[in-house]
């Protein structure tokens, strides 16, 4: 496959509105982020995922726009992005922009126009339908933030679709307008300077309502390519599309060269391991680090050669990794570490979500009224509905609600964290006293250090970012391995991923030279066919090449 830059480079994803407050409104902010873009330099990314900033009445946080070509004046304006742009493009750091093309915001000019009439020229921008026969909704498809599809339009008597809130309308990419609008506004951008997109819930649009299909839809793909055809291909760009139904095989058709569709996809079949089977991911079990590793093998060697990986743990809608699958009190720093070595010696893109690279956590709540994110408000109120105990709802928001990872990021041990000098829109996690960014650069052992480090290895090592992959059975469910292998080269990669000392068993006869790469334990130093693994252990070692 032809190498891209994309494919050599770190991602690091921006919240923008809880990363930095640079006017003391409790509000991250586009100057916020310049002034921090040493510091993302310094741990060494490439790209900046920039969650929206454009206009919004912010129902979702930013994910209903209602103007796609003007900026939130909370986030500043303009003139403030074109900086951004420079400034970052100064450091050798590209922008991507968070595009949702799924929907809009109601109050966007296309639906106001839409909603007038029956014969507005907007009409069809939108997905409206007649009440069934005794006047209730057109089917039964169901809101991702709980409840119809359907919301009721009285001004024309019909029902208009939405997958999210029903302040977002979901666009109908059947209509050319529609295509034809998206095209010239994703152009004006990128002629801007801006590195690529980031495609919300990319795989809704060829939703075809009146069969029932949400995901995956017949034109998917070729919208995809129309897309590709039009504007993409035009610039030397990344495109990252968010693909919850995604399979391999589906994978493929994204990612592969060949197509001419995007770049790479995030899919997310590993989030769900931690759900009970056939209940919602609100219902929790603990997760098997065995079915983790292998929901990632898969993958690794699906796109092998035919399609991009992307790698990532945590995002915006995700909890703090390490308070999911890590320990985030006795083992924290530890954990962390685990996790991000396991990740980042993995084929692929590899993606940090503000906070991830000092290891921030989790943010527990006890009542419905701390409750900011509207999905995991309409949970709770379902639920409740349902007959769940008021602690059963709270421990399921708590271990996965979208709050968690937007409290607002931990710089320094002075009031708010350095965050802001006014009050926080989101509380800043009480640990910051402990966890932040200053504490982190001073300690070479820190998670930090750890990410900084493996950006390092990534950038000069081609077996990183260009070998094989290959699974190693350890004979124990909680410690994982696998092998990187280019040319004579050949690392190989073991993590114990539980909180308990766990022996393993490698089918390796013999490993060569033996020389450490990284690891989170002072200690180990070197791997043997079996031995034992002290809690969250995780070393990489160079073996030479066995195949020899």
């Amino acid at each position: 496959m032809q190498t891209n830059w994309w494919q050599n480079a770190v991602f690091y994803q921006v919240y923008p509105r809880s990363f930095q407050d640079s006017n003391g409104d409790g509000i991250g902010d586009i100057q916020g982020i310049i002034q921090r873009l040493d510091y993302l330099a310094d741990l060494g990314v490439n790209v900046i995922w920039l969650s929206p900033v454009y206009q919004s009445p912010n129902v979702d946080n930013g994910y209903d726009i209602s103007d796609y070509q003007a900026i939130n004046p909370e986030y500043g304006s303009m003139v403030d992005m074109e900086q951004l742009i420079e400034a970052a493009k100064i450091r050798k750091i590209k922008i991507v922009m968070d595009l949702v093309v799924n929907h809009t915001s109601d109050q966007h000019p296309w639906f106001l126009e839409a909603r007038k009439s029956k014969d507005n020229p907007y009409r069809d921008f939108y997905i409206w339908r007649d009440p069934a026969t005794d006047g209730s909704v057109p089917n039964d498809l169901q809101s991702n933030f709980k409840g119809s599809a359907w919301a009721f339009d009285a001004v024309t008597g019909q029902y208009y679709l939405h997958f999210y809130a029903k302040e977002q309308p979901d666009l109908n990419w059947q209509n050319p307008k529609v295509r034809e609008a998206v095209y010239q506004m994703m152009t004006w951008w990128l002629q801007k300077g801006i590195g690529g997109f980031r495609m919300d819930v990319i795989d809704l649009i060829g939703k075809e309502p009146d069969r029932k299909i949400k995901e995956n839809g017949p034109q998917l793909h070729a919208y995809l390519q129309e897309m590709n055809a039009r504007v993409l291909s035009q610039y030397d760009v990344v495109t990252v599309g968010e693909t919850w139904g995604a399979t391999p095989e589906i994978g493929q058709m994204y990612s592969n060269p060949n197509r001419h569709e995007l770049s790479m996809i995030f899919q997310f079949e590993q989030i769900n391991l931690d759900k009970q089977s056939g209940m919602t991911r609100w219902d929790l079990k603990p997760l098997i680090p065995a079915e983790l590793h292998a929901v990632f093998s898969k993958w690794q060697l699906a796109l092998d050669g035919v399609g991009w990986n992307s790698l990532f743990w945590s995002n915006h809608d995700l909890p703090r990794i390490v308070s999911r699958w890590g320990d985030d009190s006795q083992y924290r720093e530890k954990s962390a570490q685990a996790l991000a070595i396991y990740l980042h010696m993995l084929k692929g893109t590899p993606y940090i979500y503000q906070g991830e690279e000092i290891g921030m956590t989790n943010y527990p709540i006890t009542s419905y009224h701390e409750i900011e994110d509207i999905e995991s408000r309409r949970v709770y109120q379902q639920r409740q509905q349902q007959g769940y105990a008021i602690s059963d709802i709270l421990n399921g928001i708590n271990a996965k609600g979208r709050d968690n990872a937007r409290h607002p990021m931990q710089w320094n041990g002075k009031n708010q964290s350095g965050f802001t000098d006014g009050t926080p829109w989101l509380p800043v996690n009480p640990n910051y006293l402990e966890i932040n960014v200053e504490l982190a650069k001073q300690d070479e052992r820190s998670i930090y250090a750890t990410y900084q480090q493996l950006i390092k290895l990534r950038k000069r090592n081609a077996i990183i970012r260009q070998g094989r992959f290959e699974n190693v059975p350890t004979g124990n469910q909680n410690v994982i391995s696998y092998k990187r292998m280019l040319g004579e080269q050949s690392w190989l990669v073991i993590i114990n991923l539980s909180k308990n000392r766990e022996s393993y068993t490698l089918p390796i006869q013999h490993f060569g030279p033996n020389q450490k790469i990284i690891s989170n334990n002072l200690l180990l130093n070197k791997i043997a066919t079996s031995g034992v693994l002290q809690p969250y252990d995780a070393l990489v070692v160079a073996i030479g090449n066995e195949e020899k």
